[in-house]
């Protein structure tokens, strides 16, 4: 028995050697392998090519540049809106909040084509206004500050997230006994809520800065038709132009942007040091300032916002998914169903894309529902190092950027596997795999949060009355984490099935995603498939979150964070 179970914990002596081991293969195997290249790299003086390529230091300061710029602009956006939907009295929060959240959900490629078709001379939602740019203007996104303001619109509702959940915890007797000596609204914003809300939006702005450094559809939309290159572009770039020393030189400028978003969080650390604020007394968000009058400006102000980042690229999205090429005004005269037709019943290419983001989704969900409950079980039984830095390790892939992760399991599984001599390179199970990797922390966050809540005596009857391990799992562990688990699945499934990222180096004829399809259509000029596709595309966001919100009220707290 003692074999079986570890003395003093519940959990089989099998348990924890297969997280690591699961974890070792999904986040330290790929990562190393890049290492390893990169240090060859250096070693044979491949670094020092790639470091005297022009386009390397080009490619480095637009990221950082575009990065900086959309991480400004996403903190003015989020603050905003975190400010005003925690602490105030503003009206339709829970609405507010879900609808400056969807963003965040919408695949970036979409974002970039729905603004594209919203903006410039050949809009057919501006021509059919009559207020469309005259022919031969300048398409302002295809620029670094056209790229800075989607990344901005993209990662903002991440800098709310960051700062709300810090506002949820602000002192509500220190803002109490502050208002009863007198200090105006103002001046309680500025001594207390504002202090107490630094290291909120500092990890907001880590955050968005990451992402904004490790994001390619927007740039490959945006940036590659204006000659502006990022690093994750540059990347796939260089991989269309397969040469021999391709695997090497990715390897260095993947570092590279490893490096910068490494740097980041460094920045975020230090920033950060000192500012450890420790609430004591009552908190949460009920310390709200009543707008008064002023609510009858912001509200308009918000919705107005929301328009303009969500509503009107959604419909010139519709709209340029109506109409038979791009350029062509939207009326009752070129209005047509035959984009939307096209690619459901005659594009073999995104049936097939269909097939594989739902089929690479729903794989992903499952099996990292599967590891992730098991994980979950073993990292909150231990309390000790160990777990810690398993716990560490699946965090790694996630806050990478994706295209980190997708040229790492190039380098790992290009060659077939030793003794079973297959290759998985080329084929859609690399593409799962680099899925199991990057999205293991988010599949896994849920599960934890519901483990918590889990009164360990009811486990710990069924164990002494000789309850095997697999029968406590399943009768008394999974009911009771159930909801919990369902957030986790449609989570990951939402994220991968709209995923660009990874896939678009990791596809090849016929496995291709939906993310993949769209760029491609898009690329090829069948604006109009492009736009049908992203149209659809948006629907299933849209229906994916309100199966969360409908979870929401089952869900441990924290787990639906757009949520008040």
């Amino acid at each position: 028995m003692h074999g079986y179970v570890r003395t003093g914990n519940s959990q089989p002596a099998w348990l924890f050697p297969f997280v690591v081991i699961t974890v070792l293969i999904l986040s330290v195997l790929p990562l190393a392998r890049l290492a390893m290249v990169g240090i060859a790299a250096f070693a044979n003086g491949g670094v020092l090519t790639v470091l005297g390529d022009a386009s390397l230091w080009s490619a480095t300061y637009y990221t950082i540049v575009t990065a900086i710029l959309g991480t400004i602009i996403s903190l003015v956006i989020g603050c905003l809106f975190a400010f005003l939907l925690t602490l105030t009295d503003i009206r339709g929060k829970g609405l507010l909040s879900f609808f400056f959240v969807l963003p965040m959900m919408i695949p970036p490629q979409v974002t970039a084509l729905a603004w594209v078709q919203m903006s410039g001379p050949s809009s057919p939602l501006l021509k059919a206004l009559s207020i469309a740019p005259p022919l031969g203007s300048p398409q302002p996104l295809y620029s670094v500050g056209g790229i800075a303001l989607l990344y901005g619109v993209q990662h903002a509702p991440l800098v709310y997230l960051a700062l709300r959940a810090g506002l949820m915890t602000l002192p509500r007797d220190g803002v109490e006994a502050a208002r009863l000596s007198g200090a105006s609204s103002l001046r309680v914003f500025r001594d207390i809520i504002l202090p107490l809300s630094l290291p909120g939006i500092i990890a907001g702005a880590a955050i968005s800065f990451v992402s904004c450094t490790g994001n390619f559809g927007i740039p490959a939309i945006l940036g590659i038709p204006a000659s502006i290159f990022t690093l994750p572009t540059l990347i796939f770039t260089k991989f269309s132009a397969f040469t021999s020393r391709t695997f090497g030189d990715v390897a260095v400028l993947s570092a590279v942007i490893a490096m910068i978003s490494v740097a980041g969080l460094m920045i975020q650390d230090r920033a950060l040091r000192g500012r450890d604020y420790r609430v004591i007394g009552l908190s949460g968000a009920s310390a709200a300032f009543e707008l008064g009058a002023w609510r009858f400006a912001f509200t308009p102000l918000l919705w107005a916002i929301l328009f303009f980042m969500l509503a009107a690229p959604f419909f010139a999205l519709v709209a340029g998914a109506l109409v038979p090429a791009y350029g062509v005004p939207l009326t009752f005269k070129t209005m047509s169903l035959h984009a939307f037709q096209e690619i459901l019943f005659r594009q073999a290419v995104t049936r097939t894309a269909f097939i594989n983001s739902l089929s690479l989704a729903a794989a992903t969900a499952l099996c990292l529902l599967t590891v992730t409950v098991l994980a979950a079980y073993a990292l909150t039984r231990r309390r000790d190092a160990a777990s810690r830095i398993v716990s560490s390790l699946i965090e790694i892939p996630y806050s990478l950027p994706g295209i980190v992760m997708a040229v790492s399991f190039i380098l790992v599984l290009a060659a077939p596997i030793p003794f079973l001599h297959i290759s998985l390179y080329g084929t859609i199970w690399i593409i799962l795999i680099a899925y199991l990797s990057s999205f293991f922390a988010v599949s896994l966050k849920p599960v934890v949060s519901a483990f918590h809540q889990l009164d360990p005596a009811l486990e710990e009857a069924a164990r002494l009355s000789g309850a095997g391990f697999f029968r406590r799992l399943f009768d008394i562990i999974v009911p009771l984490i159930a909801p919990a688990a369902g957030a986790s699945v449609i989570l990951v499934f939402l994220i991968a099935c709209n995923e660009l990222t990874i896939s678009a180096l990791l596809w090849s004829a016929g496995t291709q995603t939906l993310g993949v399809a769209i760029y491609n259509l898009d690329d090829s000029g069948s604006s109009d498939l492009a736009s049908a596709l992203s149209v659809l595309v948006v629907l299933m966001v849209v229906v994916m979150m309100l199966l969360l919100e409908l979870l929401a009220k089952r869900l441990p707290k924290g787990v639906v964070r757009w949520r008040n």
